[in-house]
């Protein structure tokens, strides 16, 4: 799990593009050096899995046996292999050697919660639309996926390309296409990429989960409409009575459901 409160910029060191998958190494400035194998990264808000075992890492100064293999010239190197799928479905398929990345290690229990719940499970992939830059903060409007749209609300949070954000203005539900806005303060825009992105990049987005698992709970409750046959009013009325129980948040009630 992760916070959104990115600890450092990556640089894209090398990229082993393969049939339906790629290979890319970061280099992440120290950040995971103690990061083995199977350790978790936030690459621009995709949670990665390291391959980097210090056995296989060669010395200094030996050769490069592929495009994605270790160098001597990479320092702190991470190394994730990235599904096709998630190639299509994030902004990591459009990176290029040399771009900048917001990298984040996952929260050790005893750390300090500081942004929100993150997943690293990325929903969807929009794109910056507009960017009003100040001299003291920038506006940056992002198209979203319209599926997407019912999970935000102006003041809640969501993660974009891993940094947590709080929403300052929110798409209507009668909009054809969905937006987001945020408002980024300098430091934000100096220690993250926001401060480089331009009208068309793709934006990873990651929308609250409380809001995804809320949405996920409500689809289960039971609605009761009014029977067209009178003879059936004795099963409505079972009916009406089984769902009180199952949605009810009254302790003695929930108890005679979970009985029933």
């Amino acid at each position: 799990m992760f916070t959104g409160i990115i600890e450092d910029l990556g640089i894209v060191a090398a990229i082993d593009r393969r049939d339906d998958s790629a290979v890319i190494t970061i280099d992440a400035k120290g950040l995971v050096d103690d990061l083995g194998l199977g350790g978790s990264l936030a690459v621009n808000g995709v949670c990665l899995t390291s391959v980097r075992d210090e056995a296989s890492s060669p010395p200094d100064g030996a050769p490069s046996e592929s495009p994605g293999a270790f160098t001597g010239e990479v320092q702190g190197p991470f190394t994730a292999e990235v599904m096709g799928e998630t190639l299509r479905l994030t902004g990591l398929g459009a990176l290029r050697t040399g771009d900048r990345v917001n990298l984040e290690r996952c929260t050790p229990a005893s750390g300090r919660f500081d942004g929100h719940v993150v997943q690293g499970h990325v929903d969807g992939c929009g794109e910056l639309l507009s960017r009003d830059d100040f001299d003291e903060w920038s506006t940056l409007r992002i198209g979203i996926p319209n599926s997407l749209a019912p999970y935000t609300a102006t003041k809640g949070s969501i993660a974009l390309n891993g940094v947590s954000l709080t929403l300052t203005a929110v798409s209507e539900p009668s909009e054809t296409s969905a937006w987001v806005e945020v408002g980024l303060i300098p430091a934000t825009l100096t220690h993250t990429t926001f401060g480089d992105l331009a009208p068309g990049d793709p934006v990873n987005v990651e929308v609250d989960v409380l809001a995804k698992y809320t949405a996920r709970l409500l689809s289960f409750r039971t609605e009761v409409t009014a029977p067209a046959d009178p003879d059936a009013s004795a099963t409505s009325a079972t009916s009406a009575e089984t769902t009180i129980l199952f949605n009810s948040t009254d302790s003695s009630t929930r108890q005679g459901a979970d009985n029933a």
